[in-house]
């Protein structure tokens, strides 16, 4: 029965704000390659975002080679990457000719076409194609085939799909696509994986938020999320990335899953439990799935409190955690309240006061008649407008400096 990991949305070199991820990375990606020993993984697939920005830091790629090197177990255990929105194309297959010497393959364009050939370790590429890959490992005598699909813009998309589809719904194009390529290598002899960095739903239904650094392409090139059922039939599981919370996006034709990422990014995944998914598949045979819990990286919490008391305990119990705190008062948060607060924990992502009788706030939205007023007096009103109290001294001195600097340039 050959066993796939499927993992994605690494974010390699994400920041909370001005907290590092790094640490944490390299420890959740240390769990992954413990539970593909454990479960004696014969595959990994990585569906997309294995960076979070086009030009990584020399860390963030550091930590990614040696990761991939130990858990492809120094090119026993093949991998195969895709590039996802936050990817560059040219970046992730600059370092295809090593990395296949070691089973790493990297796919970031439609028009790519990786190299056939048998390694050293016995793992063979033995057919490829645009958006397709076959390979044969030495213990297993049926082909794995892989459907290959890196996010790619509406340019990118359109050069892959040809001038003369232009006017045509993308998704529905890409959909006859990759039944093509099923219909032409996809039989029952092999086992037969799609793997896909794109927002996928069921047709006519409502879609979920996505995570808040994912929702510019929540509509593709001009076509709207990817409808599930262009996965092709022939296909036995699809292996996704892009959203970052784990879940089954359809069960037809096939498990249609994606991962989640290892880590919360954002506090939109506050609470979220993330995991790998374990597979085990073999030709002409219903696969089965399991998604595994991780257990490293800080969780993240969102939490409302009334008092300093009540707050201090809670961020003494929770030492190991990002966390945004809403702190409900009469009037805005004094100073010596906000050192204590943010003097006590090392993982407070944000401070924000709430007036906790909101119907004591009057009507100050500032008018017309308002703007003759000094720029000391017309922040204030803003302020209060927008947040619902006035702001405190420290504010208004932080405001007159930066007004008083302008003034001398």
């Amino acid at each position: 029965m050959l066993k796939i990991l499927h993992s994605a949305d690494w974010h390699l070199g994400k920041r909370l704000q001005e907290y590092s991820r790094l640490p944490e990375q390299e420890l959740v990606l240390e769990e992954i390659i413990q539970i593909a020993d454990r479960e004696d993984v014969d595959l990994v697939l990585l569906a997309g975002d294995i960076f979070d920005t086009f030009n990584p830091s020399h860390e963030a790629v550091e930590l990614l080679y040696k990761s991939l090197k130990r858990l492809s177990k120094d090119g026993q255990r093949p991998i195969i990457a895709i590039s996802g929105n936050h990817d560059s194309t040219q970046f992730i297959s600059a370092p295809n000719p090593l990395a296949k010497e070691l089973g790493i393959l990297f796919y970031s364009q439609y028009d790519q076409v990786l190299s056939t050939g048998q390694l050293d370790s016995g793992i063979e590429v033995t057919q490829a194609a645009p958006g397709f890959i076959e390979l044969k490992l030495p213990k297993y005598n049926f082909p794995i085939r892989l459907i290959l699909a890196p996010y790619a813009n509406e340019v990118l998309l359109k050069t892959y799909l040809g001038e003369e589809d232009k006017e045509a719904e993308l998704r529905n194009v890409l959909g006859q696509k990759w039944k093509e390529i099923a219909d032409k290598y996809c039989d029952d002899n092999g086992v037969n994986l799609f793997m896909g960095h794109f927002f996928f739903i069921k047709e006519g239904e409502k879609p979920e938020a996505e995570p808040e650094s994912e929702r510019p392409i929540l509509h593709v090139g001009g076509a709207q999320a990817i409808y599930t059922h262009l996965i092709p039939e022939n296909i036995q599981y699809a292996a996704l990335g892009h959203l970052h919370r784990y879940h089954a996006a359809g069960k037809s034709p096939c498990p249609i899953v994606y991962s989640s990422s290892p880590l919360a990014y954002s506090f939109s995944e506050a609470n979220q439990e993330k995991k790998v998914v374990l597979v085990e598949a073999e030709p002409a045979k219903q696969v089965s799935y399991k998604a595994l819990g991780l257990e490293q990286g800080r969780p993240l919490y969102q939490e409302t409190f009334s008092s300093l008391t009540d707050t201090l305990e809670w961020l003494e119990a929770h030492p190991y955690c990002f966390v945004e705190i809403t702190y409900e008062t009469d009037s805005s948060i004094d100073a010596a309240t906000r050192k204590a607060i943010m003097k006590a924990h090392d993982g407070i992502v944000s401070l924000i006061p709430k007036l906790s009788d909101l119907g004591k706030i009057q009507d100050n939205s500032l008018q017309a008649e308002d703007l003759g007023q000094d720029m000391g007096t017309l922040f204030s009103l803003f302020y209060q407008s927008t947040k619902g109290i006035e702001p405190n001294e420290e504010i208004k001195t932080l405001f007159n400096e930066i007004i008083s600097q302008k003034d001398d340039q």
